[in-house]
């Protein structure tokens, strides 16, 4: 069988070819940027490929309590998708747009599956999941917590629970997907217990150029500080805030920790700080922890940051090697000390071979 995933972000799309069983990669491609054409990307990748393709796996962020997980896309899943882009503005219309390209330039002979980032945290405990607020203005118009990144968290998960198979289901773990977009979650025996961002990726940690938790009576105050709009306040905290913002000139955390700026060194303080908090909370929600893995762009590759965050948490068992955490940068490594009761592990994130196994496993089931 050959699946096509298209990973699509807020600014960027990943294609990927593969051959299943396995899976093995046949063809890959990156490209930035929203100036991008669907269907000439699309044709050009597909003429790189020697076989026609059976599946098209798409990576939807926000499926909303709708889609507990991957569903088939025809006209009805289009419009739920469609439907929920409020909760994700710049996501899923973006997705829409490679979905309705993709159905068009591969033909009626493929199967289109869409994968959710928030399906993996469907089954958050109602503790973890709804805000204290009455119905009607909580669960009744749906304003709860969704979860986000959750094909980055099973993909680490998926990958900690072949490397420790004498843990049944992977027993207590805590997950960090730390790139442009940042979260934690908790996860025992493969059940995700919490999770860092709730209504939308807007909440939880400091990511690159967004806020993360903030008090939601800051909102309008700015709005009557500055005169501006509930939309444009939403925008300040999204895209012109977190380290960006903080910093006042860079986003990247390796990059901040390199020089001499005051301010941005204080940046990445704070957001290692916040990062070490929820730690702390997940730790009291498992019971302990048997693992912690970091992933993401700025989880594999900065070493300043891991160190940043877990420093001082020997108490907790959880004791970081020096060395072994300098050298690992972007390839799978451990790198606690082993003397502690937790293992750190630096694990690659490969969503795409999540949106493999959606695909297969919905063609499997057909």
């Amino acid at each position: 069988m050959i699946v096509l995933t298209l990973n699509t972000g807020s600014t960027s799309v990943k294609l990927a070819a593969y051959r299943t069983p396995g899976p093995q990669q046949l063809a890959s491609a990156r490209h930035t940027g929203d100036g991008a054409d669907p269907r000439a990307v699309l044709k050009d990748f597909l003429a790189r490929l020697s076989a026609p393709l059976d599946a098209v796996a798409h990576r939807v962020v926000h499926g909303g309590t709708r889609f507990p997980g991957p569903a088939r896309i025809d006209e009805d899943t289009i419009a739920a998708i469609a439907a929920l882009s409020d909760l994700a503005p710049l996501h899923n219309p973006t997705a829409l747009r490679w979905i309705e390209a993709a159905r068009a330039v591969c033909g009626s002979q493929a199967v289109h599956v869409a994968a959710f980032d928030t399906s993996f945290f469907a089954p958050l405990p109602r503790v973890a999941a709804e805000y204290a607020l009455p119905a009607r203005l909580g669960t009744d118009v749906g304003v709860r917590r969704y979860g986000f990144h959750g094909l980055a968290h099973e993909a680490l998960w998926r990958r900690w629970c072949e490397l420790h198979p004498q843990l049944p289901g992977g027993g207590r773990l805590i997950s960090l997907q730390l790139g442009g977009g940042c979260s934690i979650a908790a996860i025992k025996e493969g059940r995700p217990l919490d999770t860092s961002m709730g209504f939308s990726p807007l909440e939880g940690l400091v990511m690159a150029t967004r806020s993360g938790n903030i008090d939601a009576a800051v909102i309008p105050y700015l709005q009557q500080r500055l005169g501006i709009s509930s939309e444009q306040a939403i925008h300040l905290l999204n895209s012109e805030s977190g380290l960006a913002g903080l910093s006042g000139h860079d986003s990247n955390p390796g990059t901040l920790l390199t020089q001499a700026d005051a301010q941005g060194r204080f940046a990445v303080q704070l957001y290692c700080y916040r990062v070490r908090q929820y730690i702390g909370a997940y730790l009291a929600v498992l019971g302990g922890c048997d693992g912690i893995a970091f992933g993401g762009g700025v989880g594999e590759h900065v070493a300043g940051v891991r160190e940043g965050i877990l420093s001082g948490m020997q108490w907790a068992g959880i004791e970081l090697d020096g060395h072994a955490n300098l050298a690992a940068r972007g390839a799978e490594a451990r790198i606690d000390t082993q003397r502690g009761t937790v293992s750190v592990l630096v694990i690659p994130v490969d969503e795409e071979l999540i949106l493999v196994r959606a695909a297969v496993a919905l063609l499997g089931a057909a």
